[in-house]
Parts: C-alpha cells; structure tokens; sequence
C-alpha cells in the first residue's frame, strides 16, 4: 500500500522563554499529582472520563495500530465481582509468591491484600494490550510493540485525569486473567494494569516519599 501523507498543520512552535514558562508550569502540575489509595465514592461526570481516554487515544504507537482496549467500569456488582478476585490474587502474593525483597520494597507503601479502593472509587479503566486485531472476515493482524505502546497510552491516561482534577491509583494484581473472565473480553486481549480513578477522601492520607531528583534520572551527553 502507498503511504498517504498530508501537511503538519497541528504543530504549534513557542518562543523560548514561553517555552520554559509551559515546562515548569506542566512540571509543577504534574508533581502534584500522588497516586491514592483512599477514594471518595463522590460521582464523576463521565464526559470527563471520555475526554480523558481521548487523550489517551493520542498516544504514538507501533504502526499506528493502537493496540489498546479501555473497559469503564462503574457497575457496583462488577466492581464487587473485581475487588473479590483481585483479593484472592493479592492475599496469594503477600503469603505466598512475593520474596522478602519485594515485600520490604512494598513497605513504605503500607500495602496489604485489602483493596477496598476497587469498590470506593466511582470508576475502574481496565486496560488491555491486544496481541493482534481482528479483520470483519475474522483474520488476524498482528500488532506491534504492544506492551511499549499500551504503556505510553495509559502514561497519557493517568496525566489527563490528574490535569482534569482527578485522583488514580494504578493496580496489577497478578495474575490479572479474571478481568477477560469477569468483563467478557476477547482471547486476542490481555489485561495490562487496573487503573482507579475519582475523588480522594477527604481524609486520604499518602505516603511520605519523594522522587528522584533530575541528575539522579537523566544524563546529557
């Protein structure tokens, strides 16, 4: 097939102190933002979260096959039904699965098997990285870099609903196979992270931790 082009017309070019003056502006939004694990169960207009999958639908990927799936769930039944599976997996990995290593990482964190935040928040996105896509006549497309790809859409994701005023918290239980189960998706999808999204308690409480500082995470040469 012959690629098809057309001019670049959505480019915006800054002066560079307007520049400078946007990038610390997005820096100091963006380090607001702290991943919650006590929800308000205060309703969300879901316009917001459709604008904010929108952006998520932006995000650059291989072969511009977008190879992702976004499943909004607010049904309390279905939450419940999520909660309880995730729990069983949760309660497998503090027991039993994870190493000590791990578990002296998680610490700080003061995580356990309880996930009450699965049911407390008004929405869960569920998001899946498809292995292929499926053509009306039923063929395969393979798809490609699809975790990388999925990975940049949910990083998108997770900075839209912080720039809109909403809280997430990103979840992997492991293994995550009862989500195809509970939300009847399809064989060619795989559940790439639990993302939980709403307002935080008004007596939501974070750990006290800090991010690494820009010479401890980039070098330039």
């Amino acid at each position: 097939m012959k690629p098809s082009f057309i001019p670049l017309s959505t480019y915006r070019e800054y002066p560079p102190d307007e520049m400078i003056e946007r990038s610390v502006a997005f820096y100091d939004d963006l380090r607001r933002r702290r991943t919650v694990r006590d929800f308000s169960p205060r309703p969300v207009e879901r316009a917001v979260i459709e604008n904010c999958l929108r952006v998520a639908g932006t995000a650059p990927n291989g072969a511009n096959l977008q190879p992702w799936c976004f499943v909004v769930i607010s049904d309390p039944v279905i939450k419940r039904r999520i909660r309880e599976a995730a729990e069983i997996e949760e309660q497998e990995f503090y027991e039993h699965r994870a190493p000590q290593e791990w578990l002296d990482a998680l610490a700080p964190l003061g995580t356990d098997a309880r996930k009450p935040f699965l049911e407390d928040a008004p929405y869960l996105i569920a998001i899946f990285t498809q292995k292929y896509g499926l053509l009306p006549d039923g063929r395969r497309v393979k798809h490609y870099y699809t975790v990388e790809s999925t990975g940049i859409a949910t990083g998108f994701l997770i900075a839209a609903l912080h720039h809109a005023g909403l809280a997430s918290l990103t979840h992997t239980p492991s293994p995550m196979d009862f989500l195809n189960e509970i939300l009847g998706r399809p064989d060619n999808e795989r559940p790439f992270l639990l993302l939980v999204v709403g307002y935080p308690a008004e007596d939501a409480h974070v750990p006290d931790i800090a991010k690494k500082p820009l010479e401890e995470i980039a070098t330039f040469l």
